[in-house]
């Protein structure tokens, strides 16, 4: 049964960190005044009668610390990429350029300093909510071996601190990630 345990804690881990690389994409699209080819990626195009990641239409760049650029494979699709960009919500304003779309990255104000940084505390949630339901899924799991009589109750004990050990750590590692985050909102 301890071969069962230990595949149990290695999904629980697998799933854990699943959730704290959902939070690195979700903050990646965070701008803290940087341009970053991660504020891009959760924008979507309407493109060949669909919706398709920004990455699968064109090229992002990084030509200077305030600009973005998008190399658009398809002369067709540069203002879909436009206004994709535009719609997106991010506080951006692009300008086309031929095949590439141009993305200046202006200076932060205050209120979107606080803004951003109250997006990345929702973001932070989001991921120890998922931690402690996957926590809640490896509880439920060792519990059903006991009832099973797969376990005994000193197991049952020792492998729900173990669990309880392993939720604990990634949600300070997400808690770090948002005081990282946070400072550098603040800092730029």
């Amino acid at each position: 049964m301890a071969a069962d345990l230990t595949a149990l804690k290695e999904d629980l881990t697998r799933r854990m960190d699943g959730a704290l690389e959902t939070l690195r994409r979700d903050f990646a699209g965070l701008r803290a005044g940087r341009a970053s080819p991660g504020l891009l990626e959760p924008v979507r195009v309407e493109a060949y009668g669909s919706e398709v990641p920004i990455t699968q239409v064109g090229t992002i760049g990084v030509p200077e610390p305030r600009m973005l650029t998008v190399q658009v494979w398809d002369r067709s699709l540069v203002g879909a990429v436009e206004r994709a960009i535009r719609d997106a919500g991010l506080g951006l304003n692009p300008g086309a350029d031929g095949q590439i779309v141009r993305v200046p990255i202006p200076q932060l104000t205050a209120e979107r300093r606080t803004e951003l940084a109250r997006a990345a505390g929702r973001y932070a949630e989001s991921a120890r909510v998922a931690v402690r339901g996957v926590r809640r899924d490896g509880m439920d799991q060792i519990k059903a071996a006991e009832k099973k009589h797969d376990i005994s109750e000193d197991d049952v004990g020792r492998w729900s601190d173990e669990v309880q050990k392993l939720t604990d750590s990634y949600i300070k590692r997400i808690d770090e990630s948002l005081a990282d985050k946070e400072r550098e909102i603040k800092q730029v």
